[in-house]
């Protein structure tokens, strides 16, 4: 109810400005011990890549990139956070604006960029958390690094997390990094995934703990190029995949006003293109390797629609954007009861 207060002022701003305020916001309702979401009840936990959620419903990667806002996010009520997307470096992004809200579908266009104050500020960010839940941390490569080196970023990352993340998800997706979803081609994602899964084997001796490591996948993929990920997931042994990132394509908003923006699509108008790549890798998989379902959840149906299309676990962003924290309690309702 207080959302629905809220929503207009923040939507008479600049998405980007909202965004950050809102996230000011969390963090003083936080600090005030302010009420901020009702309990879901009912909610049941599930054990998937091994850690046991205390419901299915996450928040996707991109929201809180820096781990500025862990323990007012988590006052919503969530089974699990996601983090990030992190670099190695500090970067800007891409110059604003660069987030646009498109109301009549209930969706949002990003060409964020991968701003973020670099992974050495969200370590430190995490290690002031009070909050010891289930916490993912997305990676990525900065924007200068030749797509050849990749894998240099993508390791220093997950060194430097590995301490602090319950999983650790590969960012290969994101449409607003030039050449990133180059990473998805056979031959690339071979390069990446088998140092990564070298690295991850190492970390795990030296701090006598198993990390899963997921992989984020784009909706934007033919399927000669889902069966290539299938495989790749299955040989290099990566511990779940998460479908999907935004989209790149302008279906259904191209006569809106911020339709044409670049950027990555989010929201309603994703939620069929994400769902139909889940059913399909979930398909491939076989039920072998976990599948997290992301894109276009807005309410508990669409929500129980990823877990019946093979998902074990959903995540929500924009959604978050247009309902509020009742999203999450119903999303968590809607889930509960999956088998």
């Amino acid at each position: 109810m207080l959302y629905e207060l809220v929503r207009p002022f923040l939507f008479a701003l600049d998405a980007e400005t909202a965004h950050e305020l809102t996230l000011a916001g969390l963090r003083t309702a936080n600090a005030l011990h302010l009420p901020v979401a009702c309990t879901a009840p009912g909610a049941r936990p599930v054990r998937v890549m091994g850690l046991d959620f205390p419901n299915r419903v996450g928040l996707a990667a991109g929201l809180d990139k820096n781990g500025e806002c862990i323990d007012g996010l988590a006052a919503l009520g969530f089974g699990h956070l996601e983090i990030g997307t992190v670099t190695p470096r500090p970067q800007p992004g891409n110059p604003r604006p660069r987030l646009f809200r498109l109301p009549e579908r209930k969706a949002i266009i990003n060409r964020m960029g991968f701003n973020n104050h670099g992974v050495d500020a969200l370590v430190a960010n995490v290690r002031r958390a009070a909050w010891k839940g289930i916490l993912g941390i997305n990676i990525g490569k900065n924007f200068d690094t030749p797509i050849e080196r990749a894998a240099d970023d993508y390791l220093a990352c997950l060194g430097k997390v590995y301490a602090f993340a319950s999983y650790v998800t590969i960012n290969i997706s994101s449409p607003n990094t030039k050449n990133l979803r180059q990473l998805q081609e056979q031959s690339e994602l071979d390069a990446l995934l088998a140092p990564l899964k070298q690295a991850q084997e190492s970390l795990a001796q030296q701090h006598g703990r198993y990390v899963p490591l997921a992989l984020k996948i784009a909706p934007d993929l033919d399927e000669a190029q889902m069966r290539a990920i299938a495989a790749a997931v299955r040989r290099h042994r990566i511990d779940a995949v998460i479908a999907t990132n935004t989209t790149v394509s302008r279906e259904g908003v191209e006569h809106l006003a911020c339709g044409g923006e670049a950027g990555g699509l989010s929201g309603a108008p994703l939620f069929e293109k994400s769902t139909a790549v889940l059913t399909a890798l979930a398909h491939s998989l076989a039920g072998e390797v976990p599948v997290i379902g992301v894109g276009g959840i807005l309410d508990g149906r669409s929500a129980r629609a990823k877990l019946e299309a093979g998902a074990q676990l959903v995540q929500v962003y924009t959604g978050l954007i247009y309902r509020g924290p009742a999203l999450v309690k119903e999303v968590i309702a809607a889930t509960s009861d999956f088998k």
